[in-house]
């Protein structure tokens, strides 16, 4: 007998009015509803029910107790047959019916067959009697839905074995009456999509095999079934429900019933026209059109004529679909998308058949027709998929004959150049989207200053990935088709250009996709055309500059100028003059305060800096010295109006150059010269802090250090080893700094409280040792002299950091930088710092354990990096760790086991990676390694299979499916020559017996539903597949599939990983056919060994 837990209530709480009372009614209608002895009340059941939907606060929090407790009882189910029958209110159907899914997705295996059958026949009678007329079918369409779902449930588990005549039982009972027919079609479409879309992950492979190839070979019945109806059915609600159902089943049932029967034509001639069928009738032949079968070919062109001829008396080739979209119904809008999926799909897959015969080319032009007005519709989805297919045809006319890297001044169109024909054919479509495409070039991510919905001109923070991704697309379609004509290409933008200036076309917006498309074609021509092309653009672009008037209009032009330059860095490369003079024109702007100008300045300053640095170190043909020495010469001036973080990026790009010089004396002396200002003012803060080092807690004073810090960290960032000439310069006073700013931190804490930290200057005091840590850990990872680094920099280090991250007193106040900084050290130095890390694991390690082991959630930072330096630790230090004394490891085995349980999939995946690393290291290291085994390895098994089988630890299933490999392997080829168990081990038993036994004892235990062969089969299995990685994990999900059918979770995250994986290597495959044609690869993400 379940009860209801009711506490704190002081005031009476009533269920809707009949029920109305004090607290003691309330828990006697409580227990009224979970006696199972009485009959149900059914009008205080909807009570009830009423007032968790209706009720509020204390009210409905106790509604809703009693009605979770009436659900998980185990005779609920018991009930349902009266709640349907009996209640008058909607919502409470929905809660029996509930109750009811619960039971056969969580019950089924375990309740006694006559129940099973007496369920079944419930749900089937109580289906046939909403269905059987129209008007409940209508009416009752939500609650009708729900019992079909119950009904799908109930056939996953019973058909074929135990329902064999489901099919024909089905189709038998469609024949008498076509409502019921029309039901029964939902619940052939939601089968289908249980057992062919949404299988993998809830049932075992093997079963959904089962399903699948059953469903097939009963098929021809259902066939049969949708023909009679669409032959016969004047019942156009029938209809349509059986072309979605047909719809669903296209993707699977056997060819021959599509291809080898009237089907098509039925699709084309008697249901595309009629405007409720067009839909989905499209949708259909989008199907169809979408399965490669070479030996229907002729089908696939009969399809194609048959569907355009249609077409054509729907949709006059003059009609402007973009305005037709615009003022089209909800209907007519999905008409146009699914004839451009229609279109592109079938194209996609069979175009070549229509390319080759000449007498259909007409009918090909029309398609393409229809696809070029479609792509002009103002609806991002739609232009997304014309784009897919534009991009697949630009693409494989451009592979048929690649780019030769021959430069002709006629190459496009001279006398002698063969066009392929293919390209002949398609070149009137190609120069239309040409216009398409630069028309509605997307904005590419690096753009900052645009225009608002209110009209102005502002700075663009957002990098929203969907358009970014539209961006990428759009770009790598333009420089195929530039590819395809380079000279068509320049002519369309140079016409485009031309009405910009004479003003015909003139708007920001028309100039802003111009000037994208532009941007994005960098590296598609032949470097004397880019040379030719570029000139024309920015004379044209300076001179709309000179001519509009108006803040705003400068700013636009300011920032397109900017863009396109910043695109080509060949260019820039290879015409000093041009470089030095747009490098110029960026120190201007850098000066103009017009929002967003200045950070498009350092943005496009630093991308030069990063293509063009070894331009600036050497002298140049009519200069005296190198532009680097000028622009150092020159530094206050130009940054004198720039904010602090314009500042740093700066210097930054500064940084770049300087580290692109290699005389080692010459580029010291650049730094020198190049850290002089920031020097200047940070001695100025040392040296009144050695007088009064309360100038250490002046707002003023303790802003600047942080900006000057941040500005060291990206010099740090772009001089790499280098920079240790500037960081030997300020070290040992920055650690000074460090431990003030700490000892001043603390004392506001013991002062105040906590809350102090939110306090402005207590947070950029926190700034200072963040930034100090950050510069230290950043240098450290760049740095190529271990030995170097370990002498002289460590000791103050550890002797500055560590104690001060000990003592705090606040753990919030602790900087988790501390640990990430600790984990590069131990990363880079490798086993240089193994003497150390007793040291540093003294200072860090319980501190921060003490902080992050109460739950998963608090200190996100302080807990993942801590894991991260465990593992660092454990990978490069070794060694160190097998020395400490015993507790310690303990403790040291437990976190990595605490990390291994986290939710926070991060944090898991590492705590798997160390615990892997660990069984590695040990099992090299013949005297710790036994007894290691000894006392841990029944343990580590145990927690891994509590992860293992617990629903938030899905993700990491590749790898905890390899350390069990590897556990299990272990044991079977006799590396542990200890006993596991000792107390046993006296009757003879083998360490194989033994953890075969112990892991079946604890599957049994955690799982009493399993019977004892299944848990048989399973431990035999880890112990067969232990050497084949793939398989042992496929057997492992298969394990918790059963596991999960019990419980009635569901298993769909069971694949996550491998649709993961599945992304990864599209994006590398996509990535090494891109590497390949010049252009597609935007000139910023090249790496630098491919550059000039």
């Amino acid at each position: 007998m379940t009860s209801v837990r009711v506490d704190g209530m002081k005031q009476p709480v009533a269920f809707g009015s009949p029920v109305n009372g004090n607290m003691a009614t309330m828990m006697d209608q409580a227990a009224r509803l979970l006696d199972f002895t009485q009959k149900l009340d059914i009008n205080l059941l909807d009570n009830v029910v009423n007032c968790m939907y209706t009720g509020e606060g204390a009210q409905q929090k106790i509604a809703q107790e009693v009605l979770t407790a009436l659900k998980e009882h185990p005779d609920a189910w018991t009930r349902v047959d009266a709640i349907l029958e009996f209640s008058k209110n909607q919502q409470t159907k929905y809660y029996g019916l509930q109750i009811l899914e619960n039971v056969i997705k969580t019950r089924w295996k375990v309740l006694p067959r006559n129940q099973c059958e007496g369920i079944k026949k419930y749900i089937v009678g109580l289906i046939i009697k909403t269905s059987s007329d129209p008007e409940s079918l209508e009416r009752e369409k939500v609650y009708l839905n729900k019992l079909n779902m119950i009904l799908v449930q109930i056939l996953k588990r019973e058909w074929p074995k135990n329902w064999p005549t489901f099919i024909s039982d089905i189709v038998g009972a469609s024949k008498t009456n076509e409502s019921l027919c029309q039901n029964n079609m939902n619940i052939l479409k939601l089968l289908s999509e249980e057992v062919f879309d949404f299988s993998s992950g809830q049932m075992t492979q093997a079963k959904a095999k089962h399903l699948k190839d059953t469903m097939c070979i009963e098929f021809s019945q259902i066939f049969q079934l949708c023909n009679f109806v669409m032959e016969n059915s004047q019942n156009a609600l029938l209809v349509h429900a059986t072309l979605e159902t047909l719809l669903r089943f296209l993707n699977w049932i056997p060819l021959g019933y599509i291809f080898e029967t009237k089907l098509i034509s039925t699709l084309v001639y008697k249901f595309l026209n009629v405007p409720m069928f067009r839909n989905v009738t499209l949708k259909c032949l989008t199907e169809i059109a979408g399965v490669s079968a070479p030996h229907y070919n002729d089908v696939f062109i009969m399809l194609f004529t048959q569907t355009m001829g249609q077409l054509e008396q729907m949709l006059p080739a003059r009609t402007v679909i973009k305005d037709a979209y615009a003022n089209g119904q909800d209907e007519e809008q999905k008409f146009i998308q699914n004839l451009s999926l229609f279109l592109c799909t079938y194209l996609k897959e069979h175009g070549s058949l229509i390319e080759k015969r000449t007498d259909l080319q007409h009918m090909l032009r029309r398609a393409l027709h229809y696809l070029l007005l479609i792509s002009e519709v103002e609806e991002v989805e739609i232009f997304k998929i014309c784009l897919e297919y534009w991009n697949a045809l630009s693409a494989d006319l451009y592979r048929e004959s690649p780019y030769s890297g021959v430069s002709t001044e006629t190459f496009s169109q001279g006398p002698n150049s063969v066009v392929p024909l293919r390209r002949q054919l398609y070149q009137p479509v190609l120069t239309k989207l040409r216009y398409t495409m630069i028309g509605r070039m997307a904005k590419p991510e690096e753009v900052l200053v645009v225009e608002n919905e209110q009209g102005e001109v502002v700075r663009e923070f957002m990098k929203d990935t969907d358009s970014i991704q539209l961006y990428k697309n759009m770009r790598e379609t333009l420089v195929y088709l530039t590819h395809l004509d380079y000279g068509d290409t320049e002519r369309i933008m140079t016409e485009k250009l031309h009405n910009q200036v004479n003003g015909t076309e003139w708007s920001w917006k028309n100039l802003n996709t111009l000037c994208w498309a532009i941007g994005s074609i960098s590296g598609a021509m032949h470097e004397e055309d880019e040379k030719r092309f570029l000139v024309t653009v920015i004379k044209d672009l300076l001179g709309l500059c000179e001519q509009k008037r108006g803040k705003d209009n400068k700013a636009i032009i300011a920032s397109n100028i900017m863009y396109v330059v910043g695109q080509y860095p060949r260019f820039l490369r290879a015409h000093w003059k041009f470089l030095k003079t747009v490098v110029n024109k960026l120190f201007e702007f850098m000066h103009e305060t017009h929002d967003g100008v200045q950070d498009m300045a350092c943005d496009t300053f630093i991308k030069i800096s990063q293509k063009c640095r070894r331009h600036f170190v050497q002298v140049q043909v009519g200069e005296v010295m190198p532009f680097i020495e000028e622009i150092l010469n020159n530094i206050n001036t130009i940054i004198c109006d720039l904010q602090p973080q314009q500042v740093h990026t700066f210097y930054e790009a500064v940084g770049f150059m300087i580290g692109a010089q290699t005389d080692q004396a010459v580029q010291e002396h650049l730094i020198e010269k190049y850290m002089s200002l920031p020097n200047e003012v940070w001695d100025a803060i040392i040296q009144q802090a050695t007088k009064s080092v309360d100038v250490l807690k002046d707002p003023d004073a303790v802003k600047q250090l942080g900006n000057i810090l941040k500005t060291n960290v990206r010099a740090c960032k772009a001089l790499a080893h280098p920079y240790v000439l500037q960081l030997g310069r300020i070290y040992l006073d920055m650690l000074n700094v460090y431990k003030v700013m700490s000892e001043n931190i603390s004392s506001a804490i013991a002062v105040v409280g906590e809350s102090v930290t939110k306090q402005p200057l207590i947070r950029s005091m926190r700034t200072v040792k963040k930034e100090t840590l950050k510069l230290i850990s950043g240098w450290v990872s760049r740095s190529t002299d271990p030995q170097m680094v370990l002498d002289n920099f460590i000791p103050p280090l550890l002797d500055a950091v560590l104690l001060d991250y000990q003592r705090c007193s606040v753990p919030s106040a602790r900087e988790p930088e501390v640990l990430s900084t600790m984990a590069t050290i131990v990363n880079r130095l490798e086993s240089h710092i193994t003497p150390e890390i007793p040291k540093i694991f003294d200072a860090v390690f319980e501190c921060t354990l003490d902080m992050i082991n109460k739950d998963f959630e608090e200190f996100p930072e302080h807990r993942t990096n801590f894991f991260l330096l465990l593992q660092a630790a454990v990978t490069h230090c070794f060694p160190a760790l097998l020395n400490i004394p015993a507790a310690q490891f303990k403790l040291v085995l437990d976190s990595i086991v605490w990390a291994f349980k986290h939710t926070m999939r991060n944090v898991a995946d590492t705590g798997l990676q160390i615990l892997y690393q660990l069984l590695q290291n040990i099992s090299q290291e013949e005297a710790a390694a036994q007894s290691f085994y000894q006392t841990y390895y029944t343990d580590i098994l145990q927690h891994l299979f509590s992860v293992v089988t617990d629903t938030s630890h899905t993700a990491g299933l590749t790898m905890q499916a390899t350390i069990l490999a590897y556990m299990f392997s272990i044991v079977e080829s006799g590396k542990i020559t200890l006993p596991l168990n000792p107390t046993e081990q006296a009757a003879g038993v083998p360490n194989i017996v033994y953890i075969q036994e112990f892991v079946a004892r604890l599957l049994k235990t955690a799982f009493a539903h399993l019977s004892d062969a299944q848990i048989k089969i399973t431990v035999q299995g880890f112990f067969n597949l232990d050497q084949d990685i793939p398989a042992f994990k496929e057997h492992l999900r298969d394990f918790l599939v059963q596991i999960r059918e019990f419980a009635g979770e569901d298993d769909g995250d069971l694949f996550l990983e491998e649709r993961e994986a599945a992304l990864r290597s599209a994006e590398e495959e996509k990535r090494k056919i891109q590497m390949s044609v010049p252009g597609i690869i935007n000139p910023h993400e090249m790496p630098e060994e491919m550059q000039d």
